[in-house]
């Protein structure tokens, strides 16, 4: 379901200007120079209305908070709640992940947050999954060996799918665990999160970790069969 417009979503996001990165490939390779005194980056894939990256952001004042959304209406109150709780260390971009590449530079990021990305339940769309081959990869890329991804889902199959293609490319899986919260709250909760957990609905979260410089090579493209004698 599309998200409706925010009213004046504009002029809204125009007061939290401050904390919004308008031309994010021109910090690529010197993120941290935007906020003197951080020691790491940190980047979180889909930030929704930001109450993770406000928890991240202030549980870590030694990393600089980077936040990705393609949906304004979804980021305009994230933004606000950066502005409203005065965190200096957390940045907005209004843009999508596959754009990662061009924003940050090989290792500047040491973590990578997804959480509850969209499914795309069906094969055919596997690709767009946050956890396929080639965002992996991708991310990849921006980490230093060392460097992690923190990964959440309430999508039980999509999470075991996902330890599939996090192990073939070559991560190293830490803190498997498919209840998160069986004995009570674990960190810091999504929106999402915490209505699945009020609904009794178990979460899934991983840590893959890059512990080598060069990933497994992707794997190749299915081909599609061809047609029967007599199909056109």
């Amino acid at each position: 379901m599309r998200m409706r417009n925010k009213k004046n979503l504009i002029p809204r996001m125009e007061r939290c200007a401050s904390v919004q990165v308008f031309e994010p490939a021109a910090l690529r390779g010197r993120w941290l120079s935007l906020v003197p005194g951080r020691t790491e980056v940190r980047a979180e894939m889909g930030c929704g209305k930001g109450a993770f990256t406000a928890g991240v952001a202030k549980a870590e004042p030694q990393a600089l908070i980077v936040a990705l959304e393609k949906v304004p209406n979804a980021m305009v109150t994230a933004m606000e709640r950066a502005v409203e709780e005065e965190i200096e260390n957390v940045r907005f971009i209004d843009t999508d992940v596959k754009n990662l590449p061009e924003i940050f530079a090989p290792g500047e990021v040491s973590v990578i947050y997804i959480n509850f990305p969209d499914p795309w339940p069906r094969k055919k769309e596997a690709k767009h999954r946050l956890t396929a081959p080639s965002f992996l990869a991708m991310y990849w890329d921006v980490l230093p060996v060392g460097g992690r991804i923190e990964y959440k889902t309430d999508q039980r199959w999509l999470f075991d799918w996902s330890l599939e293609q996090f192990a073939a490319l070559g991560y190293e899986l830490r803190e498997v665990t498919r209840d998160l919260h069986a004995a009570g709250p674990v960190g810091i909760m999504t929106n999402y999160e915490a209505k699945f957990h009020e609904q009794g609905l178990p979460i899934h979260r991983c840590v893959a970790v890059k512990t080598q410089p060069e990933h497994a090579p992707l794997p190749e493209p299915e081909k599609k069969a061809p047609p029967a004698a007599g199909e056109p």
